[in-house]
């Protein structure tokens, strides 16, 4: 089990980019999820052991990783949302250099080890050839391939999928649920989609600050048989915005069909009931501050939405890169 209490991280100006963090975060797959700067990289970078917290307490199986992180290094794997390689290298050289770093012991031989991490990702056809000519889902499973030296216990991964293309995105989805398996996978993301996909729990974070924990069908539920979907024109759309929750307007077949929440059961003119999906319970997340709770009847109570974002249309732009 991976905990944190209490994490705060405040910047020079100030600026607080974590606002006290209390998670718990058990073996398999756990997911992050947020706007870009909403802090989830500054939460990672810490669990790494890379950046100071402010103040707060981060333990992993009841040991205390903040106060000395080089205990904590040869049970981690990390992939950060930027990593480097040296494009005339060629992948078998660049996870041997990257494994000599990690300083990760290789009992029968570090060039067996990389042949194996590279079979592991499915890198073994192009261990010779030069890293300019990957493309980024193969950068990508290399950077998970020297995050896997060592059986880590740990495996963190900030941003994998951002700019994979479709088959690229669905070969890393399978390369990380496997992963999960045995040890504890933080994923970190902006990507509704990889949360859909991956992840039995996860939880929200806005503003340096933690919105939610639930799971992709706890979220669903939330606001099942409240979710419309109709064609407007766009110039109704700002009205339709400032009158409803609206969790998506997008271009079908040339024709602006948008999707609103509206728990009153009373929609638009023209809206018809829509399947829910979890991108709809991220957006009314973002604008109601808490997923709605459900009643004994099955009808969503709508909480007050103080503290809730000044705009959906900001929080809509935000999923919108996710689709």
């Amino acid at each position: 089990m991976l905990e944190t209490r209490g994490l705060v991280k405040v910047y020079p100006g100030p600026v607080t980019a974590l606002n006290g963090i209390d998670l718990d975060v058990p073996s398999g797959m756990f997911g992050l999820l947020g706007a870009n700067g909403a802090g989830k990289s500054t939460f990672m970078k810490i669990l790494a052991g890379l950046l100071e917290p402010t103040s707060g307490t981060a333990t992993l199986d009841g040991e205390n990783i903040l106060e000395s992180p080089e205990t904590l290094w040869p049970r981690l794997g990390y992939l950060p949302q930027e990593f480097g390689f040296y494009p005339h290298l060629n992948g078998e050289t660049m996870l041997d250099h990257l494994l000599t770093l990690k300083g990760v012991h290789a009992p029968q031989g570090r060039k067996r080890l990389v042949a194996e991490l590279l079979e592991r990702v499915n890198l073994s056809f192009a261990a010779k050839r030069s890293l300019k000519g990957y493309s980024g889902g193969m950068r990508q499973r290399l950077g998970i391939a020297q995050a896997l030296a060592g059986n880590p216990r740990l495996i963190i991964v900030d941003e994998p999928t951002a700019g994979l293309d479709p088959e690229e995105r669905l070969r890393f989805y399978r390369l990380l649920s496997e992963l999960a398996v045995d040890r504890i996978v933080l994923l970190s993301t902006h990507i509704v989609e990889d949360v859909a996909v991956l992840c039995p729990r996860f939880a929200v974070i806005r503003a340096g600050r933690l919105v939610t924990v639930t799971s992709p069908g706890e979220a669903r539920a939330s606001i099942a048989g409240h979710i419309y979907e109709g064609v407007v024109n766009v110039e109704d759309l700002p009205r339709l915005r400032g009158e409803r929750i609206v969790t998506q307007a997008i271009l079908v077949e040339g024709k602006d069909r948008a999707r609103i929440y509206d728990p009153s059961g009373s929609p638009p003119d023209g809206f018809a009931p829509a399947p829910v999906t979890l991108e709809d319970a991220y957006l009314v997340l973002m604008r109601l501050g808490a997923l709605p709770a459900r009643g004994r009847r099955g009808v969503s109570q709508v909480p007050p939405a103080g503290g809730a974002d000044a705009a959906l249309a900001s929080a809509s732009t935000e999923a919108g890169t996710t689709s």
